[in-house]
């Protein structure tokens, strides 16, 4: 069969290749369209903090090593140069000073390791070997063969992850949600005495305040917090297979154990005695639970105030010159909810896969959790990135007082509770008349809608005493709140 021939347009240049644009373009959303909402991860959570953070480890390893540590006279390794003030200065400025270029060696240096840790260990020791010139007379190349001593990679890179995680979680993430729980509370404590009809089920239910129901959320979210604050960060530093097996060969007049703690407690983390060749992680799974876990409840949040603006219990406050539907002007879409949800729910599921995944690992050692923890920022950047756009939403609103107490004066069968309930009361303190007080108010209420004047009617005719009657016949959708401006008041804090 004859194929007809394809007329080609020749006109139409072949495309660039963006993958060969310099400077390089970003392959996800974090590191592009929402880079400046989630740039301050970068200085902990990049891969280029996490070489930063091994530079500081395999450091302080080796000052250690030459001059000891709080409670373990030095040098522990015997013959190790005790280093000096000046020395020890020019060693932290390796870590301290690695920017753009330190970047761009460590790389190539790498390229010919095919090892990144090694390639670390190779960058502090052209450091060491320059040290003379601009610290003339130091000794300090005497010890370049204590960088690294005895260690695994493992015990670098699991101080590295837990200096890197209390990073970004104290440095970062918990300012910023600790910063958007206290905007939400300042909401509930604005709109503590607004009236608002609740909806359980999505139906008519007892009335609430727009205050309370915040801070609500406000309260469970605050929770988590105390949880994260709480947070341990545990580390290991003990060999190949967690049994101290070279330190102690090399070096065996050395108290390992003692001189493990020291160093580990003195980076400011929690000690682990008993590992494999992998600090366990499962300091990580608690951490990145309690994190998606005040994600879903900020999901929750986000999923009701979308819900309340499609209510117009809530109105948006238009922003100058943004568009909110592309072809129907009058529109102000709820993006930054909408965003939140979505990031919300992807930060949710890498934490989940992150906790799952590293607290297993075959036998003694496998590399599961090395390339798992290498999601640890995109993890933790949908998740700042969603508590942007859910600060940023919520100062975009106003309430509609007025819209919802046309609401509640709407559905005054909601009152049939109160009734009820007080029927129930008289009925227990001997008032007669009161029988099935439920079912009366079931008759009078299910299916069917009851003005004002209706309720008071039927109020009138039961037969209360005239306190619990007069204070039936006031009281109105609005002022049925029971304790929720209270309640705010005594317990958000």
């Amino acid at each position: 069969m004859d194929v007809p021939e394809t007329t080609l347009n020749t006109s139409v240049p072949a495309r660039v290749s963006l993958a060969e644009v310099t400077p390089p373009i970003a392959l996800g959303p974090l590191d592009g369209r929402y880079r400046s909402a989630v740039a301050p991860l970068v200085d902990h959570l990049s891969e280029a903090a996490l070489n930063r953070e091994r530079l500081l480890v395999e450091v302080e390893w080796l000052i250690t090593l030459c001059n000891g540590v709080d409670g373990v006279a030095g040098p522990v390794v015997p013959g190790a140069p005790r280093l000096t003030d000046e020395e020890i200065s020019y060693l932290r400025a390796i870590p301290a000073t690695f920017g753009a270029d330190e970047i761009a060696e460590l790389k190539e240096i790498e390229r010919t390791t095919v090892h990144d840790v090694k390639a670390v260990e190779y960058f502090i020791k052209r450091r060491i070997a320059a040290a003379p010139e601009q610290i003339p007379g130091t000794d300090l190349p005497a010890a370049s063969e204590l960088v690294h001593f005895a260690c695994t990679s493992e015990d670098i890179n699991n101080l590295s992850y837990a200096l890197m995680v209390a990073g970004g979680v104290r440095g970062v993430w918990l300012p910023a949600a600790t910063a958007l729980v206290d905007q939400i509370a300042d909401m509930a404590r604005e709109h503590k005495a607004v009236p608002m009809l609740s909806r359980t089920h999505g139906q008519p239910a007892t009335p609430t305040t727009m205050g309370k129901e915040l801070a609500v959320l406000a309260h469970r979210l605050r929770r988590q917090l105390r949880r994260i604050e709480g947070a341990e960060f545990l580390g290991k530093l003990n060999g190949a297979t967690g049994t101290f097996g070279a330190h102690t060969v090399a070096v065996p007049g050395a108290d390992w154990p003692a001189v493990s703690r020291a160093f580990v407690e003195g980076l400011g983390l929690t000690w682990n005695p008993l590992t494999t060749q992998i600090e366990s992680h499962d300091w990580q799974a608690e951490v990145y639970a309690d994190i998606a876990r005040f994600n879903r409840i900020l999901h929750n949040l986000a999923t009701d105030v979308w819900t309340y603006i499609s209510m117009g219990f809530f109105t948006q406050i238009p922003v100058a010159g943004a568009t909110g539907s592309s072809t129907m002007p009058h529109k102000v879409n709820p993006i930054r909810f909408e965003n939140a949800e979505a990031n919300l729910e992807i930060s949710c599921s890498l934490l989940d896969t992150l906790a799952a995944t590293l607290v297993t690992s075959r036998l003694q050692r496998d590399l599961t959790d090395s390339t798992t923890q290498r999601n640890i920022g995109p993890a933790f950047g949908h998740g700042l990135l969603a508590i942007d756009n859910v600060s940023r939403g919520l100062k975009a609103l106003a309430v509609n007082a007025v819209l919802m107490a046309e609401d509640l004066d709407e559905n005054w069968e909601v009152l049939g509770e109160p009734v009820q309930s007080a029927m129930r009361a008289a009925s227990v303190a001997g008032v007669p008349g009161m029988d099935n007080p439920y079912e009366r108010l079931k008759d009078l209420t299910r299916g069917q809608r009851v003005n004002a004047e209706r309720m008071r009617e039927f109020v009138t005719s039961l037969g209360l005493p005239d306190d619990v009657s007069a204070r039936l016949t006031e009281l109105t959708p609005a002022a049925y709140t029971g304790l929720a401006e209270q309640l705010v008041d005594e317990y958000l804090g």
